[in-house]
């Protein structure tokens, strides 16, 4: 069984076992979260929601809140003595799904 969630503006394919990385979400480590956000489960009998499948969510463990590689933002205008550099570092959460659940109902 999998289930197609949305976090942080972006979609992620998930099955129970999976980890994915996400924009950082608020919680400790070794804390449970719910992503109520559910546009798809597959398996035996698929759903699709519009938008969203009502009464399915996944459970998921935050296993790290890590930063993100640095990426060097560099802004110049050639022959006006314009440069400009600054880095960004983004804030992530790696994620362990442990469970999709779809209520009887939906």
């Amino acid at each position: 069984m999998f289930a197609i969630v949305k976090t942080g503006g972006k979609q992620y394919r998930v099955g129970v076992g999976d980890q994915i990385t996400v924009e950082r979400l608020a919680g400790e480590v070794g804390a449970a979260i719910s992503l109520d956000n559910v546009l798809a489960v597959g398996g035996d009998a698929p759903k699709v929601g519009t938008p969203v499948v009502a009464g399915a969510s996944v459970t998921a463990k935050i296993v790290q809140q890590p930063r993100g590689t640095k990426v060097i933002v560099f802004k110049k205008k050639r022959r006006k003595n314009y440069r400009r550099k600054r880095g960004h570092r983004q804030e992530l959460t790696v994620l362990k799904i442990e469970e999709i659940s779809v209520s009887a109902g939906a």
